[in-house]
């Protein structure tokens, strides 16, 4: 028989399922571990979805098409304004009034559906989001780029010349398979061109400005540069902390250096300059989609991805890849969504940043944005988030024992030296409507986190009985 896990699991999945609508849920393309492949092609998200609906046959003598399947799943609630239940300000008014979350608590629920504000306390009010403010960069970014792109590192050179340059692409995702495998290609192309010796050079010019996080070098964050292998760790980790490199561009083209001389190339340098004009290209890796993209850095909380991706969009508007030009850019691609953004500071794209300012109404709206079935780019922000006990940052937060195990979707943010710790999430409620929740505290007492995390636990798990 399965243990209790497997069926909270299964319930979390149904819930996840219900919680995107029906229009959502009809859109919604097929996944492989995960992701969304449906989104690697824009045109595939929007195009028709096959059997009976999905008109005549191009070809008359065509059989017609079998009848689709009738639908699995039920459709979320009727969307239409539920009386909120008597105990639910009283309950979550008690359960924020927690020690453990500060003396000035802030708080936001709505129904996605209607718009309806359910409960709000210091709703407007800004405060440090830590990493809830990565909600934020997932929306600037799916907003700015088509859901089928790609960050590319690319190995380029002069018609006839030897001097080949690594370009960086800024991609947060290069990994030493993708760059053995970018050697590999590159070597055939070489030995295609008779070119046993060549001088190689490296160029980060796509990224500018300061490349060290303004709160220093420390092991939350790589230096944010256009080129980097394995997000610049010197050890074996995939996320969380990790000790970094000071060069992860050096470091990455002294490694190609030497996989191309595995390969039989001579290799003179790498040494760091721009790719030459009229260079052509030699070879190349593609990242995964954008949405997986935006999955990973919401799901690990990872920071090197959402630098990544604030460069992205500064790019995508035309601003400069750099903090201020992400700082400026993330804005303005929410103003384009009508998001309220009063008293909103968006210093970078991780919530490393003290100086970053949310009000728990904006999470929540983004929240609600990400869940309408007119912005299906915007769908890998609720796909993303972590599962109550079950991935990413919230792992370890529920046990089998709690009723939202399973249930709860939500992004956390802990600043543990600022006193500050935030959840804002997505949770399908009793009567199957989906709800956006934000709970910020700051100046929480103590060091250990463990307190405020159960507090902000037990304020959505709350909700999961709405």
């Amino acid at each position: 028989m399965p243990g209790p896990k497997t069926w909270q699991l299964t319930a979390g999945a149904a819930a996840v399922g219900l919680a995107l609508s029906a229009g959502a849920v009809a859109l919604a393309g097929p996944w492989d571990s995960g992701q969304r492949t449906a989104e690697r092609d824009r045109a595939a998200s929007w195009a028709g979805r096959g059997g009976a609906h999905h008109g005549p046959p191009k070809d008359p003598e065509a059989p017609a098409p079998a009848p689709s399947a009738p639908s699995v799943l039920a459709a979320l609630g009727a969307p239409v304004a539920a009386p909120v239940p008597a105990a639910l300000p009283s309950d979550l008014g008690r359960l924020l009034a927690d020690p453990a979350l500060g003396p000035d608590p802030a708080a936001s629920v709505l129904d996605t559906a209607t718009g309806r504000v359910l409960y709000a306390v210091r709703a407007d009010a800004a405060m440090t989001p830590a990493s809830t403010v990565k909600i934020a960069t997932a929306t600037a970014v799916l907003s700015a780029l088509p859901p089928d792109h790609r960050f590319a590192t690319r190995v380029v050179a002069p018609p006839g010349s030897a001097a080949l340059t690594l370009v960086g692409g800024g991609d947060p995702t290069l990994d030493k398979a993708r760059l053995a495998a970018l050697a590999d290609d590159t070597a055939r192309a070489l030995r295609a061109r008779s070119l046993p010796a060549v001088q190689l050079a490296y160029d980060t010019s796509l990224f500018s400005g300061p490349t060290v996080h303004p709160i220093g070098a420390n092991e939350n964050l790589a230096p944010v540069v256009a080129l980097m292998t394995d997000e610049g760790r010197t050890d074996s980790s995939d996320s969380g902390p990790a000790a970094r490199t000071s060069d992860p561009a050096g470091d990455t083209a002294r490694a190609f250096a030497e996989l191309l001389r595995a390969r039989g190339v001579r290799v003179d340098g790498p040494a760091s300059a721009a790719a030459p004009a009229g260079a052509e290209p030699v070879a190349s890796t593609l990242s995964a989609p954008l949405p997986e993209i935006v999955e990973r850095m919401l799901t690990n909380s990872d920071n090197d991805i959402a630098e990544a991706l604030n460069r992205a969009t500064a790019i995508a508007t035309g601003r400069p890849a750099s903090f201020d030009g992400g700082a400026a850019a993330v804005p303005a691609q929410l103003a384009k969504l009508q998001l309220p953004l009063n008293g909103a500071v968006f210093a970078d794209g991780s919530g490393l940043n003290r100086v970053d300012r949310v009000t728990p109404d904006l999470l929540t709206r983004l929240l609600a944005k990400a869940a309408d079935p007119a912005r299906p780019e915007l769908r890998p922000i609720l796909t993303g988030l972590p599962v109550a006990g079950f991935t990413g940052t919230l792992s370890g937060r529920y046990d089998t024992a709690s009723a939202a195990t399973g249930l709860v979707r939500a992004k956390t943010g802990t600043l543990s030296g600022a006193g500050v710790n935030t959840l804002a999430g997505t949770v399908v409620d009793a009567s199957g409507h989906l709800l956006a929740f934000a709970f910020l505290s700051a100046g929480t007492p103590g060091a250990d986190p463990a307190p405020v995390q159960k507090a902000l636990d037990r304020l959505a798990t709350r909700l999961t009985a709405h």
